[in-house]
Order: structure tokens, then C-alpha cells, then sequence
């Protein structure tokens, strides 16, 4: 999105400066290279350069949530509807390059005009379009800015689109990592600025050509094979990722289940879904206004941080059986209370420490010991605020709360919402007397455990010297 957001800024200065006919085309983009304080080769370079950026983080985004699986289940409305917006901006980077209308921007036109024709489809070969000098006309030229203009207009609903079973959209990236891509790519255009070739002309044939790879690799790989190849390429490749969805997968995960004589429609989870998973309707047979959480088994990703925001899933309440508004069958909250009891009661230290982790993050049970009992949840998010002044009271010394990798959630929200619930900046959130010297908060990722063992010693440590401290005096 930010790359998106600065090839739309840099853009819309670009073409009021820029002169769509073929004659002036070439004129008016040399000529920011004349512009004081070299701030039109500051915008050029800050256009193409972004472009850049945007391919190489697309490229990994796509690549990450394969390998994390996410392009199945719940996930596969954003795969499919994500998958197209890759033709796009191929589609609109190489025709930005078309508009420069010199040496690189002919090879592409004609190279582009080759690779369409080799389709079965056109009546007239495109080609011909770039016979002589006189048969590109400013009509054409026309045709070249609406495909750099109107395509992202296009991809801009397909994000719209991309992201409409997603809540809690974040924009733009943490401000130091915004601001220090910013600098990076304003630095990489002043230092390396972006030059045209030698004017087109189609009476000659472009030589030593310098290519943006991660933009036109299509052309120089069609000119080493056939387009016939690149074209089974490009299909296959799109035909593989539509199908990945479809493919066989691991058995899913239970969704989340309502007890509407729990759920007090207090909305907690219809905020906190990071899916939209849970919608809130007119709760059946009570008083006028009041609601009920319903989950839709489509959307649910079966991460529990539903059950985390519920208010009912504190352990505190005197049932014995722990039922709670909403709750994950595969992990129950009466269940974890129960492990938890049971945990402490049978451990070998007499105040051990209490570990809840995330089974998607560090292995929790790489620091299970004789003074350390390790719980590993669907999601850290699962986990209410309250357990965690309740393994106090119980007779736990200490607690370490292990989240996901900061940004890195497999559940997108949950590392985010089990902070914010722990600082008291969320609903619900420990409560203010809880004694903070006796948790620790440590953000593991998978891979992490050394760093999650330091963690569980740091803690270990300043509960000792609190023991220590309290006999003294």
C-alpha cells in the first residue's frame, strides 16, 4: 500500500507535467531533468523506483502466505481475488514505460505487440502498429496512457475488493518503516537516477539496452525462447495459483461456537475477528436491544480470538463447568482453566512459572521443566487477561505471555490484541493491580525458543530476587 500510495502521488505530478502526444512526449519527461534542486529527477526516480518496490514486496507477499498455507480454508476468497491484481501491475509498470516513448519504450511496445499476436484472437496484427514512424499517431498514444492510468484504477478496486473480509486493515506500515523506505527509495533517485534512452525510432533497432529485470523480464526471456513459450509460461503459472485452493488440504480447523445463554452481545468479538468472522444479530426470545454473536463457519479461521475477548471467559466465575458466550471446541476454556489447575498443583516447584504460548509461534514446550508449566494456545489472542492473574493467585511466581513475532501473527491480530490487553489498552484487560513485575511479555516467532528461554530466565531471575527481597524484610 505504500508503494501503491507513492506511484499515485509521484503519478499525478508526473502526468500534469507530462505532454501526451508522440512529438512531446519524449520533450516534457527529459525535461525534468532541467528542474531546480533536482526535484524532477527526484519525482522520476521516486516513480520507478516504487514500481520496483512494489513487485519485489507483491512477489513476497504471494510467497509468503503460500508457504504459510493461507491461500486455502478462509483464506481463499483473498488468494483468488489477490491473484489478479498481479496481471495488473505488470500490466500498468510496462506501460509506464511505453509512455517515455524512447529506445527501451519501443523495444517493450513492439515486444508486447509480438507476444499479443501470438494468440489465435486478432483479427489485425498488433504489430503493424510500429511499421514506420507514422503509424504511431497521438490515437495510439492515447491507447498507452490508458493503459498506465486505467489499469490502476482497476487495480485499486481489486484492492478494495481484496480486502473486504479482512477488519483492521492497516494502510500504511510503522512510521519508522515508512519513513525509512521513503528516504531509501528518495536516496536510490538521486543518487541513481532513472535516464531515458535515445529518442525512439522505428526505423532503427534499440542497442544496448538497459533493462529494469524485475519490470520487463518478460521481453529478453521471449527473444531467448519463443513467445509460445512465455505464453505457456505465464498461463500455466496463473492456471497454478487459481488451482492451489483447491488442492487437497490438512483437515481444517473447528470454527468457533456461540452460547447465546452466555453471550451478552457486548461485541467484543465482532470487534476484535481480524476476519469479520462474527457478526452480531437480534438476540432470540430477550428484551428489545439486545444481541447475539453469530459466526460464519466460511469466514473463521478457528484462532480463538474470540474466545480471549469474551467477558464470560474469566476463570473466576464459580461454575465448575466454565461455559463461556463464545469458545473454541478443540480448546475450551473450561479446559485450559482446568490444565492450568492441574499444572500448578502437580508441578515440582512450589511457585512455579507459567508459560502460555502460541502453537504457531516458539515452541512452548522447549521451556516445560520441573519449575516452568507450558500451555500452548490455538493463538496467544485466545488467551483472556484474566488467566493470567489467576495462575497468580493460584500459586504461580511468575507468568510469560509468547505471542507471535511482532507483525508476523499467524492470525494477523492476535500477537497485537494480547499486548494491548496486558497493557490495559484493550477489552477485556488486566486488571491495574495485578502485580506487572511478576509477567513477562516476549514476542517469539517459530525458530525463536532461545529467545523465549531467555525470556523464562529473566523472569525466573526477578521473581528470586523478589523472594529474596520479601524474607529479608
Amino acid at each position: 500500500m505504500l508503494a501503491f500510495a507513492t506511484l499515485a502521488a509521484s503519478g499525478v505530478v508526473l502526468f500534469a507535467l507530462f505532454d501526451t502526444s508522440v512529438e512531446g512526449a519524449y520533450r516534457s519527461i527529459e525535461g525534468l531533468a532541467r528542474v531546480p534542486l533536482g526535484l524532477g529527477r527526484l519525482l522520476r526516480g521516486l516513480h520507478r523506483y516504487a514500481a520496483d518496490l512494489l513487485m519485489l514486496v507483491l512477489l513476497l507477499h504471494v510467497a509468503r502466505e503460500w508457504l504459510h498455507g493461507h491461500e486455502r480454508g478462509a483464506r481463499r476468497f483473498h488468494w483468488l481475488t489477490g491473484v489478479p491484481l498481479v496481471t495488473f501491475i505488470f500490466a500498468s509498470a510496462i506501460g509506464g514505460f511505453w509512455l517515455i516513448w524512447d529506445q527501451l519504450a519501443q523495444y517493450s511496445a513492439l515486444s508486447t505487440a509480438e507476444w499479443l499476436d501470438a494468440l489465435p484472437l486478432l483479427s489485425t496484427p498488433l504489430a503493424r502498429n510500429f511499421l514506420s514512424p507514422a503509424s504511431v499517431g497521438d490515437r495510439l498514444f492515447s491507447l498507452f496512457v490508458f493503459v498506465h492510468v486505467g489499469v490502476p484504477l482497476l487495480l485499486l478496486f481489486g484492492l478494495w475488493f481484496h480486502i473486504q473480509r479482512l477488519a483492521h486493515v492497516p494502510m500504511a506500515p510503522p512510521r519508522p518503516l515508512m519513513l525509512g523506505l521513503l528516504a531509501t527509495l528518495a536516496l536510490l533517485a538521486l543518487l541513481r537516477p532513472v535516464n531515458s534512452h535515445a529518442p525512439a525510432a522505428l526505423d532503427h533497432v534499440p542497442q544496448a539496452l538497459h533493462l529494469d529485470w524485475l519490470l520487463l523480464w518478460l521481453h529478453p526471456l521471449t527473444d531467448a525462447t519463443s513467445s509460445a513459450f512465455t505464453w505457456t509460461l505465464v498461463l500455466g503459472g496463473m492456471l497454478l495459483l487459481f488451482l492451489l485452493p483447491f488442492l487437497p488440504q490438512p483437515r481444517r480447523a473447528a470454527t468457533a461456537v456461540v452460547d447465546p445463554d452466555n453471550c451478552n452481545g457486548c461485541k467484543r468479538c465482532f470487534v476484535d475477528c481480524p476476519y469479520a468472522a462474527v457478526t452480531m444479530v437480534p438476540h432470540p426470545n430477550q428484551r428489545v436491544g439486545r444481541q447475539l454473536a453469530v459466526v460464519d463457519p466460511d469466514l473463521c479461521v478457528g484462532c480463538g480470538i474470540c474466545a480471549g475477548a469474551c467477558p464470560s471467559s474469566t476463570p473466576f466465575r464459580s461454575t465448575e463447568c466454565l461455559v463461556t458466550g463464545i469458545d473454541m471446541p478443540q480448546l475450551p476454556i473450561d479446559a485450559l482453566r482446568k490444565r492450568l489447575r492441574q499444572g500448578i498443583s502437580a508441578s515440582g516447584s512450589e511457585r512455579p512459572l507459567v508459560v502460555f504460548g502460541c502453537d504457531h509461534g516458539a515452541a512452548v514446550n522447549s521451556v516445560q521443566g520441573e519449575d516452568v508449566i507450558a500451555f500452548g494456545l490455538l493463538c496467544a489472542g485466545q488467551l483472556p487477561p484474566s488467566f493470567v492473574e489467576y495462575a497468580l493467585r493460584d500459586g504461580a511466581a511468575g507468568v510469560v505471555v509468547a505471542p507471535c513475532a511482532d507483525g508476523g501473527c499467524e492470525f494477523r491480530l492476535g500477537a497485537r490484541w494480547t499486548a494491548e490487553r496486558l497493557a490495559g489498552m484493550r477489552e477485556p484487560h488486566l486488571r491495574a493491580h495485578v502485580p506487572g513485575e511478576r509477567i513477562e511479555l516476549v514476542h517469539a516467532g517459530p525458530g525463536q525458543e532461545t529467545l523465549l528461554a531467555s525470556s523464562v530466565k529473566t523472569l525466573r531471575q526477578r521473581v528470586q530476587s523478589m523472594t529474596i527481597e520479601a524474607d529479608e524484610d
